[in-house]
């Protein structure tokens, strides 16, 4: 009787840790997400410095991290590029312990507090939290608590080194400073290897520098990264184009045994309609550069940039928001992003499309240009626009978009900004003779290990993808590391 007496305690003591345990995943699943602080609209607008998103407090990133059911298997990480450990470093949030989950965060990122900023989430970790998956609710703002637990600890001025194994005096070159370069550096520093990372700009950082408005990314977090790589004693030239100041034989005879080259994407696409010679139209890339590195919003600046009234971007992709937005903040009247797909369709973040309407952007969808024409003196003036519609979708997913015929209208503007893409800088392509090269000037690697057809040559980022994410690109770069670093030993 006693013995019954004792199964029956154990199994109401088993019933109600069940219970407790249900309530308190039933209290989590009641939760509202988070909502990111943001800058007014109409004072951020005239803000090129300031960033847009504010940051969550203690309390905010303790209540979502609380969100989170600590999924046996949990599908976020699989969602993940660089596998980060999702569930861990959330749960280090929700127990107060900011540091230790910024540490665990490092243990996968190299560069937490931007992928915290500018990661698509919603469509790669977020997409698979299960909230998503089987509630039909709102994710957990992974994102959000990302890039609060990277803050807090550069903040907080401790920040953590990676613990580095001891140097074998193995020589390894970079070529390029972005994401890709960037999560390399971090994973080939960490085993040892002496790494110098070369940069054709006279700024390290690449696309994180010069591609993205300090509104979304400022300089200052991209510099605290970069700072703890000088830190592991990752050395950096400026100023140094590799196929040109340097040359892939001269980096084998000054010893380098590796090179991973990540040069990225910068070479605009056009669309090769009539008036694109016309003063006034640009390339994205051309106009963010000179706005994010080279000052030009100053009148003050050797090169200062043309501030149009009436300005027109073409394309709908991150890019193409980053410059409209920034036309906005340098005095555009009227910033209408044109495009020739439905709203539905654009590959822009939707938190970015969301800023971008709150700051007075103007969407222009199902439209696509076809003519500019100038003034007397070659400047734009205004452009002829095609209307469109949406027929079956093509190779990307999305519909294709199909002409109205004869529905035309022409729009006045003095400033147009085109972003329809990018392809892969030449110049490695071109000069290391024995790459393997595709047809759209990327380099084809083994997709495993991101080594090329030349041994000591591997490669990642957008000069392989021809355009990636900042996380796919860090993706490959520590992908890059582990192969070249097995082949090595």
């Amino acid at each position: 009787m006693e013995q019954q007496n004792n199964i029956a305690e154990l199994r109401n003591d088993a019933w109600r840790d069940e219970l407790r345990r249900g309530m308190k995943a039933r209290e989590r699943t009641e939760r509202s997400r988070v909502h990111m602080p943001e800058l007014d609209p109409e004072l951020r607008s005239h803000e090129l410095k300031k960033e847009v998103n504010l940051g969550l407090t203690k309390e905010q990133a303790i209540y979502e991290a609380g969100r989170c059911l600590d999924c046996p298997n949990p599908s976020c990480v699989t969602g993940c590029p660089v596998n980060i450990n999702i569930p861990t470093f959330i749960k280090n949030i929700e127990r107060g312990e900011f540091l230790e989950a910024a540490r665990v965060l490092k243990e996968t990122s190299a560069l937490p507090a931007v992928c915290g900023r500018v990661c698509p989430q919603e469509k790669q970790c977020e997409s698979k939290c299960i909230y998503i998956q089987r509630m039909k609710k709102e994710p957990v703002a992974i994102g959000y608590l990302e890039r609060f637990a990277a803050d807090y600890e550069r903040l907080s001025g401790n920040i953590s080194i990676p613990e580095l194994a001891p140097k074998n005096g193995i020589k390894i070159a970079v070529v390029g400073s972005g994401p890709a370069g960037l999560a390399f550096a971090v994973d080939i520093a960490t085993l040892g290897y002496d790494l110098t990372v070369f940069e054709a700009l006279h700024d390290i950082g690449g696309v994180l520098k010069y591609g993205i408005p300090e509104f979304r990314l400022p300089n200052e977090i991209v510099e605290t990264e970069i700072d703890t790589l000088r830190k592991m004693g990752v050395k950096f030239e400026k100023d140094c184009i590799v196929g040109k100041t340097i040359s892939r034989e001269d980096l084998l005879e000054e010893g380098f045994k590796g090179i991973f080259v990540a040069s990225g994407a910068g070479l605009p696409n056009f669309m090769n309609i009539p008036g694109e010679n016309l003063i006034g139209v640009m390339s994205c890339n051309e106009f963010l550069t000179r706005v994010n590195l080279m000052d030009a919003a100053n009148d003050e600046s050797d090169t200062p940039i043309q501030k149009g009234k009436k300005v027109a971007v073409i394309g709908a992709g991150n890019t193409a928001m980053d410059a409209v937005r920034t036309a906005r903040r340098l005095g555009a009247e009227r910033a209408i992003i044109v495009y020739r797909r439905s709203e539905e369709e654009m590959p822009a973040r939707l938190e970015e499309v969301k800023h971008a309407k709150e700051e007075g952007v103007e969407f222009l969808t199902l439209h696509n240009p076809i003519r500019y024409e100038g003034d007397e003196n070659g400047r734009v003036q205004r452009m002829l626009l095609q209307k469109m519609e949406l027929g079956e979708p093509d190779a990307s997913g999305r519909r294709r978009p199909i002409e109205i015929e004869g529905a035309t209208e022409w729009i006045d503007v003095d400033q147009v900004i085109v972003s329809v893409g990018v392809s892969p800088n030449p110049l490695i392509p071109s000069t290391f003779k024995g790459l393997n090269v595709s047809k759209w000037g990327t380099i084809i690697v083994n997709q495993d290990t991101m080594q090329s057809d030349l041994a000591e040559v591997y490669a990642g980022g957008d000069i392989v993808r021809g355009g990636a994410t900042v996380i796919l690109a860090m993706g490959d770069g520590r992908r890059a590391a582990a192969a070249m670093d097995e082949a090595l030993k």
